[in-house]
């Protein structure tokens, strides 16, 4: 049995989630998709013809909190801006050091002729975001300004 990678959680005004992931870097990738799946109709995305291309992030960071918070909102900021049918994130590279967090990755899109937009995301905030180790591995809680 696959292991959950997220579960959006009820709340008044925005949307949050909990993303878990063996390591940090699947929680990562799971608060990726996570954020993506709220933008955009993923499986529909995948399954239209047409070429995968990426888009390159790289975010740098003191803490776990605050990489993550960079890569989801760095994530918002260029699916918007380049208007990107995104339908996965995937961590190319990270590097934990004691005085900063080094992460490269890749978003995965298509240009696709259907309309697959969900919701509006306005920003990741980092009111409440958290990291936390836990026995099985990663547990972050995210808000998102939609």
């Amino acid at each position: 049995m696959e292991r959950r990678r997220f579960r959006y959680l009820p709340h008044t005004a925005d949307i949050a989630f909990v993303a878990y992931g063996d390591s940090f870097k699947a929680l990562i990738e799971n608060s990726a998709l996570a954020t993506i799946g709220l933008m955009f109709d993923t499986k529909a995305i995948k399954n239209e013809k047409g070429t995968v291309k990426t888009a390159r992030i790289t975010e740098r960071a003191r803490s776990r909190e605050d990489a993550l918070w960079f890569i989801l909102q760095d994530i918002v900021s260029k699916v918007d801006q380049k208007k990107l049918n995104a339908f996965s994130f995937k961590v190319n590279r990270l590097s934990e050091k004691e005085d900063a967090i080094t992460i490269r990755g890749c978003i995965f899109y298509k240009r696709v002729k259907r309309y697959v937009a969900l919701l509006d995301v306005k920003a990741v905030t980092p009111h409440t975001l958290e990291v936390k180790r836990s026995g099985r591995g990663y547990r972050a809680h995210v808000l998102v300004d939609v």
